[in-house]
């Protein structure tokens, strides 16, 4: 990601279009656990606001605590570098666990017609 910014906008993007589907198949879908998708969709929500949170926190080490700017700015870097890869990792694994728990609510007939879609 670019910045903290633009991750925010990239988290809350796939998120919301995520609890869209799920809540698209909640009211439409016949025969889909609605149980199960609303913990789905609530997945999602707290794997979004995690990601968001986590993606504030700042280098709580100043610059005096290097020989000199570039090595604190290396430092800096990578300590943001190794930080959004790791929230990114967590979000991505939040993600894909919600989109499984919600798969598994729909009936047999849907995620035919769905695999139907995915292919053409």
């Amino acid at each position: 990601m670019a910045n903290k910014r633009e991750f925010k906008k990239y988290v809350d993007a796939l998120g919301a279009s995520a609890c869209d589907e799920m809540m698209y198949a909640f009211y439409t879908v016949e025969g889909a656990d609605k149980d199960a998708i609303s913990k789905a969709i609530e997945k999602v929500l707290l794997a979004t606001n995690k990601a968001r949170m986590n993606s504030n926190i700042f280098f709580d080490r100043g610059a005096k605590a290097f020989a000199d700017k570039k090595e604190y700015e290396k430092a800096k870097k990578n300590f943001f570098k190794a930080l959004f890869e790791k929230v990114t990792t967590e979000f991505s694994e939040e993600i894909q666990d919600a989109l499984k728990q919600f798969n598994a609510a729909l009936p047999e007939d849907e995620k035919k017609k769905n695999k139907e879609l995915a292919t053409e």
